[in-house]
């Protein structure tokens, strides 16, 4: 998806979903408009249509409710957040044996 804000239009003929779901998952906070006070149309940003997506698929392909969409998404984003932390962890770890080695091989 290279383009980073979608109207609502744009959003409900992609996923072809109905307004009504579109807006039952924002009540919930599910997936949340781009906040622009200049703006009179909702937008939706590219990361709240991932949200968005994997919504749909568990909804209607997993017959998962609201409640347990919120939490499958909210585990999601910690073991994406965790395996962010994780690569860091692992490229200063390599960055440091790098060091090490050259330090070694010069002595």
């Amino acid at each position: 998806m290279a383009k980073e804000l979608w109207t609502v239009i744009e959003v409900l003929e992609f996923y072809q979903i109905e307004e009504s779901f579109l807006r039952h998952l924002e009540e919930e906070e599910i997936v949340c408009p781009a906040c622009d006070e200049g703006l009179s149309t909702r937008l939706f940003h590219a990361n709240e249509l991932e949200k968005l997506r994997v919504a749909k698929i568990l909804m209607e392909d997993m017959e998962v409710n609201l409640s347990g969409v919120e939490v499958i998404l909210q585990m999601r984003k910690n073991m994406i957040d965790m395996r962010r932390q994780f690569d860091a962890i692992l490229e200063d770890l390599a960055k440091q044996m790098q060091k090490t080695l050259k330090r070694n091989l010069k002595s």
